[in-house]
């Protein structure tokens, strides 16, 4: 890999750099499920006090200085994408007809949401969770978003996805869900604070009971006329 930093942590492998030079050395995963910039125009402001879920302070790095105009290149990597801030990416992804929303339950408007663009076929999904929850699980990160989106996010992949790819991996939410939910995962990430953040947060999942197993054998049904082997 060159001169970037890598970590191993269990089935994670996560790697510090610009995910600009680190993809074309990736081979093709099952997924990309991440969150990327989309140009929220705080670089160089901190974050101090309420909203978002009642983070404390944080200061933009310049990593959202501007959305990533480039962000179909990712769609060659994998056969399923899940992209959330989708909406702001819509002029460059192609047309879908299946979004994911987060409902973050605030009943401020009626435009309390955030929408994910996917790739594959159905009908739009709604997920229900205040991000007040943010709250219980300590956010470090000025757009992280809950445990459970990124797990639901997931899981609205195909069963054989197994591989996810986050480059935009930030405090390594989606990796925790990839722990969480016995998937590997891939994240890059090039802020080193942020980057040092991830990995503490990946290696504890990993010491935590796992969401998921895979289902026992299914057993055969047997007939009258069947007998032991």
């Amino acid at each position: 890999m060159g001169a970037f930093r890598e970590e191993i942590i269990g089935d994670a492998r996560l790697i510090l750099g610009d995910c600009r030079e680190i993809l074309p050395t990736l081979g093709r995963v099952d997924a990309v499920v991440t969150d990327p910039p989309y140009g929220i125009g705080r670089d160089g402001q901190k974050k101090t006090t309420g909203g978002n879920g009642g983070r404390k302070a944080y200061e933009f790095r310049g990593w959202d200085g501007c959305r990533p105009e480039w962000i179909g290149d990712l769609l060659p990597l994998a056969p399923h994408h899940v992209i959330w801030g989708g909406n702001y990416f819509a002029d460059l992804l192609p047309a879908t007809g299946k979004w994911l929303v987060w409902d973050k339950g605030q009943r401020i408007n009626q435009s309390d949401g955030e929408l994910a663009w996917t790739s594959f076929d159905g009908a739009l999904r709604i997920f229900e969770q205040n991000r007040v929850a943010l709250l219980v699980e300590g956010a470090e990160h000025p757009t992280q978003k809950p445990i459970s989106i990124m797990v639901w996010s997931i899981q609205q992949l195909p069963a054989n996805a197994r591989t996810i790819l986050d480059p935009f991996m930030g405090s390594g939410t989606t990796g925790v869900a990839c722990a969480k939910l016995d998937r590997a995962f891939i994240g890059i990430e090039r802020e080193p604070s942020y980057f040092d953040i991830a990995c503490r947060r990946i290696e504890e999942a990993y010491k935590q009971p796992r969401l998921f197993s895979e289902p026992p054998p299914k057993a055969e049904q047997l007939t009258m006329l069947d007998g032991p082997t």
